[in-house]
């Protein structure tokens, strides 16, 4: 920016991502819902990943995407979300959403939480 101060990076949403929030919420009979993602103190490492379908933003919340598969991310959590990407990842030992965060230095084992450096 010109005043010298800088941006930081956007979250981003596959089209994968939103394909998926929006047959969830299809399937929970919910289909204007989106997904709160929110990002929490806890797990072994420090923080982790919480999901759920929401019918409506908050008022203080970030909407990513509009209509079917939009995404509710708070102020808070959106700091740690900042240059990541939530993504939809097949694997042969299941499906789940999947964040590239590059904020996250470590995680634990079970790769459901992360710390930051």
């Amino acid at each position: 920016m010109p005043d010298g101060t800088s941006t930081p990076p956007a979250f981003r949403v596959t089209d994968r991502a939103r394909a998926q929030i929006a047959e969830i919420a299809a399937r929970e009979g919910k289909p204007g819902a989106g997904l709160r993602l929110a990002v929490e103190a806890g797990g072994c490492s420090g923080f982790q990943y919480r999901f759920g379908i929401e019918e409506a933003a908050a008022e203080e919340d970030l909407v990513f995407g509009d209509g079917p598969g939009r995404v509710f991310v708070d102020p808070v959590s959106l700091d740690l979300l900042a240059g990541a990407e939530l993504d939809w990842a097949e694997e042969l030992i299941g499906a789940h959403f999947a964040i590239r965060n590059p904020q996250a230095v470590s995680a634990c084992g079970c790769g459901t939480s992360f710390s930051v450096g």
